[in-house]
C-alpha cells in the first residue's frame, strides 16, 4: 500500500483567494514559558486546499458537519486535462475518455497540473473550468464530489459562481480546491480520503487529502 499526499501545505505566506487575508499562525505557548508548545491559528474556512458543501453558498444547505464521515472516502478517478490552454474548457469529452472509470468512481478529480504554479501570480489567472455538461454528469450520477488543482471549479472571472451553485443548488455533494500531486495517481481507482474539521455549521473546511495506492497500482 502506497499513500500520496494530495494537500498543499498552510503557511502564513501561501497563496489565498484574491481579497482573503493569509493565515496566521501565533505562538500561543512555548516551550521556554510554558514547558510545552501551542499555536493559535487564525484562517478562513476556505483556506489551501480545502471543501466546500451547499451551504457555501445556500442557506439552509448541507454543511459539512452534517454530512456522514462515509461521505468524505471512496472510490476516485483522476482525468488528465493537462492538454488545455489557459482558459480552456473541460467538455464530456473528457469524461468519455475514461467513462467505465468515471462511472465507477465516487470522486472525479480533474488535473489541469496547476499545482505548479502555486505561488505564483499565473495560479490566480485564467485556468481551465468545466462546463455544464461535465457538471450534469456529476448530478446525474450521483458523484460524492468533484476535486481540481485550481483555486476554483469556477472561471476566475464569474463572480455569479454559477458551476458551484448548479453543482450545490439541490445535490449532495462537496466541491475541493487546490490539490496537488494529482499527476501521482493518474490512471485507474483508487481509494480517496478528504477529511475536513468537524466543526459546527461548516461552510467550508481545509481538508488532508490523500490516495490510498494498492500494489498493483503502485
Amino acid at each position: 500500500m502506497k499513500i500520496v499526499d494530495l494537500t498543499h501545505l498552510i503557511s502564513e505566506d501561501m497563496p489565498v483567494y484574491p481579497g482573503t487575508e493569509g493565515p496566521k499562525l501565533e505562538p500561543a505557548n512555548t516551550y521556554e514559558k510554558d514547558g510545552f508548545k501551542e499555536t493559535l491559528m487564525t484562517m478562513y474556512s476556505h483556506t489551501g486546499t480545502h471543501m466546500d458543501p451547499p451551504a457555501h453558498l445556500f442557506r439552509g444547505r448541507t454543511t459539512l458537519d452534517q454530512f456522514p464521515a462515509e461521505h468524505f472516502v471512496g472510490k476516485a478517478c483522476v482525468i488528465d486535462c493537462r492538454d488545455l490552454e489557459e482558459g480552456g474548457i473541460v467538455t464530456f469529452d473528457y469524461i468519455q475518455r475514461v467513462y467505465e472509470d468515471a462511472l465507477k468512481a465516487d470522486y472525479i478529480l480533474f488535473m489541469f497540473g496547476w499545482d505548479q504554479y502555486w505561488g505564483q501570480e499565473k495560479y490566480f489567472g485564467d485556468y481551465p473550468y468545466i462546463d455544464d455538461a461535465v457538471a450534469n454528469f456529476l448530478i446525474k450520477e450521483k458523484k460524492k464530489g468533484v476535486g481540481l488543482d485550481v483555486i476554483g471549479i469556477d472561471p476566475i472571472a464569474d463572480e455569479n459562481l454559477s458551476i458551484h451553485k448548479k453543482l450545490f443548488e439541490k445535490n449532495e455533494i462537496v466541491v475541493i480546491e487546490n490539490l496537488t500531486n494529482l499527476d501521482q495517481v493518474a490512471g485507474g481507482l483508487f481509494t480517496f480520503c478528504a477529511l475536513p474539521l468537524k466543526h459546527v455549521d461548516a461552510d467550508g473546511s481545509p481538508i488532508r487529502a490523500i490516495a490510498i495506492l494498492d500494489e498493483r497500482q503502485e
